[in-house]
């Protein structure tokens, strides 16, 4: 064990004794809010690196960003998913994925990319051009599309309530992927937010702000403003189905640290409520 397991290690510990003992006792029941990571957290490690930290985190649920599951060569990628499928994980989503051209020629690979992953929902960002074709795809491959809002400086789709605008007469697999750190600084409430998207929530990304309006200030969860108890009882007042996805955006290099400390966080909270995670 090399001195950076002995520290990763050591903070898993950490995390673990933040909890107070009587949080692990028994009568606790099972959590309907299903705890996962966007890959995109590691982006500057290995795919088996990520499979480390996901073992480490005793999380089972990744949504994959492209740098962990390449598009191309097509044909590679049904061996790289069971990759990660033989590691004991659930590949429940795929994204963010982009789409910038407006032809059949440029969607459609996408869409085969998911096929050949077995993955059935992903996380997406079309622009309002190209969004009718897409859902023409979503039919056509029966795959959800969680749409995800980027704050103010996304010109396409800030925060949920710009998505809500054009998505509702379309397809029922076109939903939302509400990124509750990017919908705060869009001065929206996520928890209204995710009571408005309803059961055409597919995903959220969490994370967590010490300032509400600066992308720059965020923290791990617990550390910050959001509400995330707020947010697991609005979840759970919809009978959300899907995943929680931690985004952790600072500290690319060394996310660990406060990856593990916003899972202990969420863990808690979820426990304080009376739920085992």
């Amino acid at each position: 064990m090399n001195r950076r397991d002995l520290l990763l290690g050591g903070a898993a510990l950490t995390a673990s004794a933040a909890l107070p003992s009587s949080l692990f006792a028994a009568g606790l029941k099972k959590s309907p809010i299903r705890l996962g990571i966007a890959s995109y957290t590691f982006r500057q490690f290995k795919p088996d690196q990520v499979i480390g930290f996901m073992k480490q985190l005793n999380c089972t649920y990744l949504n994959l960003k492209d740098v962990h599951l390449p598009m191309t060569p097509l044909s590679d990628v049904p061996a790289l998913a069971k990759h990660y499928r033989d590691a004991g994980l659930e590949l429940t989503d795929a994204g963010a994925i982009y789409f910038k051209v407006d032809t059949d020629e440029d969607v459609r690979p996408k869409f085969e990319y998911l096929k050949a992953a077995g993955i059935k929902s992903f996380v997406g960002s079309p622009t309002h051009e190209i969004l009718p074709r897409v859902e023409k795809f979503v039919k056509e491959y029966d795959i959800r599309m969680a749409m995800h809002n980027h704050g103010p400086e996304d010109h396409e789709w800030p925060s949920p309530y710009d998505i809500e605008k054009v998505i509702r007469p379309m397809d029922h697999r076109i939903g939302w992927c509400i990124d509750v750190g990017h919908t705060m600084r869009t001065k929206t409430d996520p928890v209204a937010a995710i009571k408005m998207a309803g059961d055409r929530l597919y995903d959220v990304h969490m994370k967590d702000l010490a300032d509400p309006t600066s992308k720059e200030s965020q923290v791990a969860v617990g550390e910050g403003k959001m509400p995330v108890k707020e947010i697991f009882q609005a979840l759970i007042g919809i009978k959300y189905k899907y995943f929680v996805d931690l985004e952790y955006e600072i500290h690319g290099d060394d996310p660990m640290p406060g990856v593990l400390k916003s899972f202990a966080s969420m863990r808690k909270t979820l426990a304080e409520m009376g739920y085992s995670a």
